[in-house]
């Protein structure tokens, strides 16, 4: 049977964990888990991951261990912060004054927006708290600071 390498499309089931074993993500959802696509799987749910290996779309080491798997075979990996989205950092923690968001928009903690750069470019950021007068912007990804740990399964080579 074929074995999985480099520049090879794959489409895998993965489940994500952290270290307190809790799940921050899995392709196996079902459809009753995910009914308004707040799981972010593109309406998907239960759908494997189709990816290329080595087109670096994916965290290095995950993409690295599917390679060598036959299809049908498991591999679990553990990915440390710095190897996946690296650690916290606070200076991308912004408290701004709440007259700075625009009127239409009534920002709730766990909100994500878009922030417009100086250079026009846009930055994601997840609002953190808010206060009658100041609103807390957090540009760290979600799971950076976070070391995690993948269960792979190689559905298919295509």
């Amino acid at each position: 049977m074929a074995q999985a390498k480099n520049g090879d499309k794959v489409r895998v089931h993965y489940t994500g964990t952290l270290e307190d074993g809790s799940i921050f993500d899995s392709s196996e959802k079902g459809a009753d888990e995910c009914s308004d696509d707040s799981c972010g799987c593109g309406g998907q749910a239960g759908a494997p991951m189709e990816f290329v290996i080595g087109e670096g779309h994916l965290i290095p080491k995950f993409e690295a261990a599917v390679i060598g798997l036959e299809p049908g075979q498991r591999v679990q990996v553990s990915i440390a912060s710095e190897e996946a989205y690296g650690p916290r950092a606070e200076e991308m923690v912004a408290v701004i004054e709440r007259s700075e968001i625009p009127g239409d928009i009534n920002p709730e903690p766990g909100q994500q927006m878009e922030v417009i750069l100086q250079d026009g470019s846009a930055m994601p950021v997840m609002v953190t708290e808010v206060t009658d007068t100041t609103v807390t912007l957090d540009a760290n990804h979600p799971l950076a600071g976070q070391d995690l740990t993948f269960d792979i399964k190689l559905v298919e080579i295509l």
